[in-house]
């Protein structure tokens, strides 16, 4: 087989995609409906709406980063598709457990929306975690099978993932801020809490793999990075490359709460900030259409140097975006810069 091409079914690729679409848009709802309730319900006896807003949100990224490793090791161990059905049932309960918040106030509406948010956030992470290992192990099998790896390839499938949170953060927050405008939030909970389910579908089309594909030098990293997880920075440019990855995903969560924020401000419906949420989404996945041509043009650096200057114009620009046009524009502007350096991150990464 000498000479094939190293090529991942395109079949696969949509399967891995669409599940994680399926999940992530539901995450991404309740991202956008939990905050923008408790803006509408106003202050408690103890916080701001703002503070339990952000505190919320907060929580949709405080337990996928303490438990990142152990979901990475988890996933390592059982492949792709327990951890996924594991993510989907996470999800849904949290669509379940912030449906009946509509319904109180102050703390006992918190004490439903905490695990809420902790379970969406820690769900969508873990099935993230999964899809891009599984997207290296087929790019890996591709290239065993074909006896020459192509780096081509692994270009072409994480462009493809590239697509999964980009397309989520537009059919998520659209669709809950049509429902929340339509029918009211809990409506827009229930539907979140079936959307994952969906998830299932897609996932068993997805092969299953018989084992881990790892080279003994793989397996002995690994072992190693079990006993010392901050080995990992004291490998060549990896700690200049998480922060620059820390950087450009905290400027995107910041923007996932800034946006209910001015929006709920300024008077602007669930649909209108639902829908400068998805300009932004697809800005992200339209600009990584463009990312071959964009790695001809411009170096790496260049790129990464460019994006931050417009995140950081974008920031200063939108605390005096009134209108929801103009906070339309900034999102746009904003989902190009940070779009197009995900992919690029991440294929290092994965080297």
């Amino acid at each position: 087989m000498t000479g094939a091409l190293a090529r991942v079914p395109g079949r696969t690729l949509v399967a891995l995609v669409t599940a994680q679409i399926c999940l992530h848009a539901a995450m991404a709802g309740l991202r956008l409906a939990l905050p923008l309730m408790l803006l509408r319900q106003g202050a408690t006896p103890w916080w701001s709406a703002e503070a339990v807003a952000g505190v919320t949100l907060g929580l949709f990224a405080l337990a996928p980063v303490v438990l990142a490793l152990p979901a990475g090791r988890w996933v390592d161990r059982r492949g792709y598709h327990r951890p996924v059905h594991a993510s989907v049932a996470m999800v849904l309960l949290a669509g379940l457990l912030a449906l009946p918040s509509v319904w109180l106030q102050g703390g006992w509406q918190l004490l439903w929306l905490v695990p809420a948010a902790t379970l969406a956030g820690t769900g969508c992470n873990v099935g993230l975690i999964a899809m891009q290992r599984t997207a290296g192990q087929l790019v890996q099998r591709a290239a065993q099978a074909a006896d020459d790896a192509d780096p081509a390839e692994l270009r072409r499938v994480f462009s493809w993932l590239g697509l999964a949170p980009a397309l989520s953060n537009v059919i998520g927050p659209v669709l809950v801020g049509l429902l929340i405008d339509a029918q009211g939030f809990a409506l827009a909970y229930g539907v979140m809490a079936v959307l994952p389910l969906l998830t299932l579908v897609w996932s068993g089309r997805i092969p299953r793999e018989q084992r881990p594909v790892w080279s003994p030098s793989q397996a002995a990293a690994l072992a190693a990075e079990r006993h010392s997880p901050l080995g990992l920075l004291r490998l060549p440019g990896m700690a200049s490359l998480l922060a620059l990855n820390w950087f450009f995903s905290s400027s995107w969560d910041l923007h996932a709460f800034l946006v209910p924020l001015l929006g709920h401000e300024r008077g602007l419906s669930a649909s209108a900030i639902g829908s400068v949420l998805g300009l932004f989404a697809f800005a992200v996945s339209a600009v990584r259409v463009l990312i071959p041509l964009v790695a001809r043009r411009w170096s790496e650096r260049q790129v990464l140097t460019g994006s931050s200057l417009v995140v950081a114009a974008c920031f200063i620009v939108y605390p005096w975006a009134q209108t929801a046009p103009t906070m339309a524009a900034c999102a746009l502007v904003l989902g190009l810069a940070l779009g197009a350096v995900q992919p690029m991150i991440m294929t290092t990464l994965h080297h």
